[in-house]
């Protein structure tokens, strides 16, 4: 595949994981609050609204070209990732479990489309 294709597709993918993971994330916080307990934290919740909102900025500047984005990606990338180990400490719970799956798939989207593969 030529190379402009192939990033068109990668940019693409990381635009459809940031909102698949901003929809989640969010969904995750009324989840979280229902639950209570270790679920209701402060810090979850807050690195759950993080996440969703690093989440939709970075599709925002992937689809409006800015050539900020490789910065932005590389942020969303470390805060979905830290999403993703706060969700892990609650594996009881298959939804914990589903959103530790999406952000990570995100992480690798972002790390991608910024050229900072791990």
């Amino acid at each position: 595949m030529p190379q402009d294709v192939s990033q068109n597709v990668a940019m693409q993918t990381c635009i459809d994981d940031c909102q698949e993971c901003w929809t989640l994330c969010t969904e995750t916080v009324q989840h979280c609050l229902q639950k209570g307990g270790r679920h209701a934290e402060a810090d979850h919740i807050r690195l759950l609204l993080d996440c969703a909102d690093i989440c939709r900025t970075t599709a925002d500047f992937l689809l409006r070209g800015s050539d900020l984005f490789p910065q932005v990606c590389d942020a969303c990338a470390i805060v979905c990732e830290r999403c993703a180990d706060s969700c892990d400490q609650l594996a009881e719970d298959s939804s914990m479990m589903d959103c530790a799956e999406v952000c990570r798939h995100c992480v690798d989207s972002c790390r991608q489309v910024a050229g900072t593969r791990v």
